[in-house]
């Protein structure tokens, strides 16, 4: 129990560290102007990196304490955060249309499956150990680990609804999922938007409406991000909306299945056998040495 506690507070503590990393430029009297985006945080990237992949691998070795199940389902997010490094590595060398990339299906399934905090844990590394592969890591790659988990912590969420509607194992199941997986395709290019945005002046190009400054209210503040968003990103991120729908429309429910087996042979609840009556403890005895041997 303890464990437990201590790994969710850590989880609690991660997730406000990566709301504080993205929102705190915002109140700062004053933000430098970058005429290129990629520098956007590259004084303080290098750290948040380090403090999230710090807490995630604390997180991770909590996990293998507890219980030998724990350790099983450890490695088996190994395997699926390699797997998901290979399928973005296919996607760098062979881009697809707009924002979509085929990573995010297994980010949502193994968070939906498995529990929100496995689902950040999926989504984080997958960023960190596909950024590290391609090559395309850069003071971007923190916000993107966060934004990731997030997306995977959340999928736990769509469990009540499914459950509601009496879709699991069905296909109204897979579409809930499409749906989260597509709306998440879109608040994906819309996090990462902030990431950069507070940096950016009328003078990288479009009109003045589409910037921020210090000092402006939270109200125009969100008006002008979201025309910002409009006019910039909305098509991009509509490509990945379109690919994470058909791809979890397509590839769901496999892995669903492979991922529900695995979920039964590696994850259980302990219970305390009865204490036999006198007249059940000869076939409790009988069936106590049967398992044993």
């Amino acid at each position: 129990m303890t464990r437990r506690l201590l790994s969710a507070s850590i989880y609690v503590m991660t997730s406000l560290m990566g709301v504080a990393a993205f929102l705190y430029p915002f109140w700062l009297p004053a933000v430098a102007a970058q005429n290129n985006v990629g520098l956007a945080h590259a004084g303080d990237a290098p750290l948040v990196l380090t403090l999230l992949a710090g807490c995630a691998f604390a997180v991770l070795l909590l996990e293998v304490q507890d219980v030998a199940a724990n350790a099983k389902v450890v490695a088996l997010l190994g395997v699926l955060v390699a797997i998901n490094s290979v399928l973005r590595f296919a996607e760098v060398a062979i881009p697809g249309p707009g924002g979509f990339s085929p990573i995010f299906l297994l980010i949502v399934l193994t968070g939906y499956v498995f529990g929100g905090r496995m689902g950040f844990l999926m989504g984080a590394l997958t960023l960190f150990v596909s950024g590290i592969i391609t090559g395309s890591a850069g003071p971007w790659l923190p916000y993107q680990m966060f934004t990731a988990g997030w997306m995977g912590m959340s999928a736990v969420l769509c469990r009540p609804l499914v459950r509601l509607l009496g879709g699991e194992g069905k296909w109204t199941e897979v579409a809930l999922l499409a749906l989260f997986a597509g709306i998440w395709g879109l608040l994906y290019g819309a996090v990462m938007n902030i990431w950069f945005w507070p940096y950016l002046t009328a003078s990288d190009g479009g009109g003045p409406g589409l910037y921020w400054s210090p000092g402006m209210s939270i109200a125009m503040t969100l008006r002008r991000f979201g025309a910002f968003y409009l006019a910039t990103s909305l098509l991009w991120d509509l490509m990945r909306f379109g690919g994470n729908v058909a791809l979890m429309l397509v590839a769901g429910m496999p892995v669903l299945r492979v991922l529900h087996r695995f979920r039964r042979r590696f994850i259980f609840v302990y219970r305390p056998a009865p204490t036999p009556t006198e007249e059940s403890r000869p076939v409790a005895t009988a069936a106590y040495r049967k398992a044993a041997a």
